[in-house]
């Protein structure tokens, strides 16, 4: 088989239509976000299939359709990466500038080709509009690279660099040319490795998608072991983890730590009266409150039933007494609606002080525990500091 850019065209519109059904039929599950924005990969590679098969059928298409559908279907290609992109990554969409770049570059492709026909100053033009394309994901990919757990960032935003050097590698061949080809499929070395590195690109950016689609799934996985599905907060996996980057963090500081065991008073009665809907609800606003109390560095997670434990770094006790006091007065001031009816809630809380020397924060957690149980016989809606 000839290697010409006939042959290349068709097997980069093979190759695109496969890295399509892959991206399509091989994923399946994750969140819709990421979902959507291999989908819409895949949209863009089966149109970048069409101008491919186009071009490669050169000879039996007339030439106003290979330009006109073909940069069509390039051009929306481009701007539904662009989309996708954005949206795998949780970024702004940009759908607007990229339409209007679509829009932009066809017109001014369609007019060099038709009214004033010039194929080098069709090529610059096309140039600019993928370049600015192929900016917009540089610029939400922007920075990933830097994190351990983003690789798949740094695999496209290469794979995007090398796009803008074969670009610059293009045009200035066709300008340094003494005869340079007045059109894609003439036959020429320029036309021929421009279109083979064309085939290269969707290549190691499809593997680059569905490398940061798997790194969405692994970080999504991560969260849900962490995060408890009814309230937002972490869970005892993820505060048993944050206990022990806090206290590694005290140590370096020789700083203590602040730990508040929080337990609403006589949660069962609102589950049993009103019904456990009732009751999430009632808990989601009791979360609200603990969290406007907070300061920046603290957290809140989430240990058991209606029981919440905050961690509260470089504190001392009277500040730490002073925290849970807010909190406690907050919730006693606030009316919680059940089924249409205004229901008082309170909380008691245990309070304890893990200092930096200590070898985990157990300890601390089983002194605030003790505390509660102490608030709780005192007669509830109190707070109790543990003995060092």
């Amino acid at each position: 088989m000839q290697l010409n850019v006939e042959t290349l065209s068709f097997i980069n519109g093979g190759q695109a239509l496969v890295l399509a059904l892959m991206l399509w039929y091989g994923t399946h599950d994750g969140s819709p976000h990421a979902l959507n924005g291999l989908r819409l990969r895949a949209a863009a590679l089966l149109l970048e299939a069409v101008a491919a098969f186009l071009l490669a059928g050169s000879q039996w298409v007339p030439p106003h359709v290979l330009l006109l559908v073909g940069n069509t279907c390039n051009l929306a290609g481009q701007a539904l990466t662009v989309v996708a992109l954005r949206m795998l990554l949780k970024r702004p969409l940009r759908w607007r500038t990229a339409l209007l770049l679509g829009v932009a570059g066809w017109l001014g492709v369609t007019w060099l080709s038709t009214a004033h026909p010039n194929y080098l100053l069709r090529v610059m033009f096309g140039s600019i509009i993928i370049a600015c394309n192929t900016g917009l994901n540089i610029q939400a990919l922007w920075g990933g690279c830097r994190k351990r757990e983003t690789r798949a960032q740094c695999l496209l935003l290469w794979t995007y660099f090398l796009s803008i050097a074969l670009l610059i590698w293009r045009n200035g061949s066709l300008l340094i040319l003494s005869t340079p080809p007045q059109g894609i499929s003439t036959p020429s070395p320029v036309n021929v490795i421009y279109v083979l590195m064309l085939g290269i690109q969707p290549l190691l950016a499809s593997v680059g998608f569905l490398l940061l689609y798997n790194e969405i799934l692994q970080r999504e996985l991560y969260e849900l072991a962490r995060i408890d599905p009814l309230t937002g907060v972490i869970n005892r996996l993820g505060l048993l983890e944050a206990s022990q980057v806090l206290l590694e963090q005290a140590r370096a500081k020789q700083e203590s730590i602040g730990v508040l065991l929080i337990d609403a008073d006589h949660f069962k009665s609102i589950n049993d009266r009103f019904g456990h809907d009732d009751g999430d609800r009632v808990l989601l606003e009791l979360v609200a409150n603990i969290r406007c109390m907070l300061r920046g560095g603290d957290m809140v997670g989430r240990v058991g039933g209606e029981e919440f434990l905050v961690l509260s770094p470089s504190v001392k006790a009277p500040d730490l007494l002073a925290l849970a006091e807010r909190i406690r007065s907050a919730i006693e001031r606030t009316s919680f609606h059940i089924a249409g009816q205004a229901y008082a809630l309170t909380v008691s809380i245990g309070a304890a002080i893990a200092e930096a020397h200590e070898p985990d924060m157990m300890a601390a957690r089983r002194r605030a525990d003790v505390a509660l149980y102490d608030a709780k016989r005192a007669g509830r809606n109190c707070v109790m500091i543990a003995a060092q």
